[in-house]
This record gives C-alpha cells, structure tokens and sequence, in this order.
C-alpha cells in the first residue's frame, strides 16, 4: 500500500442520526444525499453509523474518519466522491449500552435503518412481529438488546423516562409500505415490554415510509486498487454504484425535524404507495426473477443477463405483459418509460450486480417483490408464466444445487427448511406450505401453475423454458 490512507478533511459534525445497519447501499444512497442537503441548507445531521454485528464497517471508516468514497460507474467512466457525512461507526454487539445513548440522545432526532428484509424478525407473509425469534425472544428479557426493532424499543423507552421527544425512525429497506410494517413491529415488541410505551411511541413516534432506488453491487477486494489508482488514497471501505438514484419519503417527522432533503433531489411526498409498488414489482422483482432463471442459466451478472437475447426479451415481457398491468402509477409518472429506464440500467456493462447476490434471502423479498404481483394477476386472470417461472427457479435454487447437479452456496434465513422442502419427493407442494413465505390462500392457487414451470426449467432448462413462453 502506497498511496496515503483517506481521512477527513472537512470540519466534523454534530450527530443528528443514528443509522443502524451500515453498509453498502446507505453509503452509496442516503449519505450522499444527507451530505448534499447539509451543504445546500446546513442544519446538524451528521451521521452515526450502527453495524449491529460485524466489526468490519468500524474496522474500515475509523481509522479514515468515517469517510469514504463513492465510486459512480456510468457506462462511459467513473467518477470518485469523498463522502463524509458519516461521522463514526459503532458496533452494537461489543457495546449494546453506547448504541442506546447515542439513540436516546436528544441531538438525535432520526433514526433510519437498512438492515435487510430479515433485520426485522417478522414474517414475511403476515408482516407482524416473529415472537419466537431468537434475537426477539432475547430483547423481551434483556435492556441490552439483540435485533434492530429491539434497539429502536428500548432507545425510545430511555427517551420516554428521561422527558425527550421521540426520534424518526425511517428504514430505507425494500418493504411494502416499510413504514407501517416497522411501525407494526416496534409497537408488538414494545406492547410485550410496557404497554405504556407502546401508547407512547403510537401517539408521538412517526415512521414516515419510502422507497428507495440506486444499484449497488458488492465491493470486491480488487475494487480498492482501483480505487487507489483513480484518487491517490487508500480506502479500506469504499462503495460502488450506477448513476441513477431516487429517493422518495412521506413527509411525517416528529416535529418537522430532517435535513432539508427536498432541496437536493429527494421526493417529499404524503402516500409513497405506488411509488413503492413500482419499485419494489418492477425493479427488485425483475431482479429477483433474472438472479434465479440468470444463476440457472450460468449467467454471473444482471448485465450478463441482458446481453442474452433470451433474457432481454423476457424481462421486457415481464415489464410489459405481467408487471405494468398489475400496477396504478404514481401521478405524472409513465410506467413503460420507467420499464426503459430500467433497461437501460441494467444492460450498464459498468455494474457488475451478481446475480448470486441478488439471490440471496430469497424467503424474505419474494412476498414483497413477486408474490404480490402474482396474487394481483390470478385475481384478474391475468397470465404470470414468467412470473412463475422465477417463483419455480428460485424453489430449484435453494435445494442447493443447479439443474447441472453443482452444488449453489444458499444464503437465506431459513435454508435448512428450504433445504429439506425443495429436495422432498414433491417440492412445489413441499415449498409452498412454508407459512413464512406463502399464505395459505394463495399457495393454492400458486400451485398448479408453479408445478407446470417447475417440470419446464426441469426438462428445458432456464433459457429453454424462457423461450417456450415468449
């Protein structure tokens, strides 16, 4: 290492937020905007960065200031920014006790998370609080807490005894109406800890819902040589990501508080509903559906999948035959153009999204990214088969080994079940009575149609089944 290590050089700031979760994508998304919004208007909100289990993030900002920098790969070049809205990164597991200060101080007046669908222990299917989860059933005895809504109950009730307001709290994870499924979950735990709590937090909390937007592939270890030879420093943790970003937030803060975020971009909206449906169907849930049929087909990347024709033509099918018609728009926004946009952004040869990563956790994004689209469409008989094409690969996948026998490293929440489901004697009907994915109702109706497209990728192959439908 030659180059200089990265540090700060602007004038530190007062925390404002404590952000639980840090990784790639708030690096790559909300920082930055916060950063821009801080220079466009001021106001202290500086950022704390929570990791709730791994030392790594705190490991790599440190020693740089919590600085970082953030690499724009557009289809004709890369841009570097040095990004220092974070301010420092604690680590929830080797100090419970300091992460709760920060939160319960009053300088604090949100707090936003990015903790992945499963940081939230609920079920995926119903939404509500997964009492009998590990880190859950442990915060019902424990003031020094495990999970995310764990931190955000027992924060909020040192606020309550100590007379301060309640923070924000506004996670930027993919989840329909996010901020009702939190609010949902902190309220359960909080009802099993203290009633009075719960009351509290309901009357005087808010948890405004947004949906957020930016690809942002894994950083890998060669990323930070090339880093080095773009800026001259060294930096242990910088981010990767596409030009595109889109930030929109139900404009409900405990008394008004956030940093001026609309000055710089970010939509301030009163129902982020649709804009939410959009993304989470035609965004996360093409994705989802290229990462499964993608990874069968030997394909690395999404930008690998849309240098094949088959795969071009079936996500464009998916746009246009399964996913828009499902839809209501949000005002002044055209879904076909949004459908373009998308493309185009995947074909981008500078992203390098793999369609492993994508795959991962899939128990918890399908209800929210296919499911829901797929119920939409056997209520209006409408056909999904490429839909449930990515319904069966993903039931494939996640027996552990390719339609070729090799074997696929599964990382989900619930792999040992999905395990035993998917390489049962019936696996369709097997995956389908997991309660924590499929709702009863609609896995009967899921099922005739999902054995059809299990038995196609079976016999044809992805790209052979791919090509019977379109």
């Amino acid at each position: 290492m030659n180059q200089p290590r990265l540090s700060r050089t602007a004038t530190p700031l007062p925390v404002g937020i404590v952000h639980l979760g840090l990784g790639a994508f708030f690096r790559a998304h909300g920082a930055i905007y916060i950063e821009e919004a801080i220079a466009a208007s001021g106001g202290a909100w500086g950022i704390l960065g929570v990791s709730l289990q791994s030392p790594t993030m705190r490991d790599q900002l440190s020693p740089q200031g919590g600085t970082y920098i953030a690499l724009e790969l557009g289809p004709d070049g890369e841009t570097a920014r040095h990004i220092q809205s974070v301010q420092d990164v604690l680590v929830a597991r080797d100090n419970p006790a300091a992460v709760l200060e920060a939160m319960a101080d009053p300088a604090v007046r949100i707090v936003t998370l990015t903790v992945t669908e499963k940081g939230y222990c609920h079920e995926p299917s119903t939404g509500r609080l997964k009492a009998d989860h590990p880190d859950i059933m442990h915060d019902l005895s424990s003031p020094l807490p495990h999970s995310a809504p764990g931190y955000l109950v027992r924060a909020l009730h040192l606020r309550q005894q100590r007379g301060t307001a309640p923070f924000t709290v506004m996670t930027c994870d993919n989840l329909p109406e996010n901020g009702r499924l939190v609010r949902g979950v902190v309220l359960d735990l909080a009802r099993r800890i203290d009633p009075s709590l719960a009351d509290w937090i309901a009357g005087e909390g808010r948890f405004p819902s947004t949906m957020v937007d930016r690809i942002v592939p894994a950083t890998k270890p060669q990323d930070l040589d090339r880093v080095a030879a773009l800026t001259g420093f060294h930096d242990a943790g910088p981010v990767l990501h596409e030009p595109f970003r889109q930030w929109v937030i139900e404009d409900d803060f405990v008394g008004g508080a956030r940093p001026d975020l609309g000055r710089v971009g970010v939509q301030l909206v009163q129902d982020v509903t649709q804009y939410e449906h959009m993304k989470l169907r035609m965004l996360n849930g093409t994705h989802s559906s290229l990462a499964y049929l993608g990874y069968l087909a030997g394909h690395e990347t999404i930008a690998d999948c849309m240098a094949d024709p088959v795969f071009d033509r079936f996500v464009n099918h998916l746009w246009d035959t399964e996913i828009i018609p499902a839809l209501t728009p949000p005002q002044g926004t055209s879904l076909p153009a949004y459908a373009k946009q998308l493309h185009a952004r995947y074909a981008n040869p500078a992203i390098r999204h793999r369609t492993w990563q994508i795959a991962m956790d899939g128990s918890q994004k399908l209800p929210q990214r296919i499911l829901g689209t797929l119920a939409a469409n056997l209520a209006a008989s409408r056909p999904s088969g490429g839909l449930m094409l990515a319904v069966a690969a993903w039931m494939i996948y996640v027996r552990g080994t390719d339609l070729a026998g090799q074997p696929i490293e599964v990382k989900d929440p619930l792999a040992t079940p999905l395990r035993a489901a998917a390489t049962s004697a019936n696996p369709v009907s097997a995956l389908l009575a997991l309660r924590e994915v499929f709702s009863a109702e609609l896995a009967a109706r899921l099922e005739p149609g999902l054995t059809l497209a299990y038995s196609s990728l079976i016999t044809k192959g992805a790209k052979g089944a791919i090509e019977a439908l379109t």
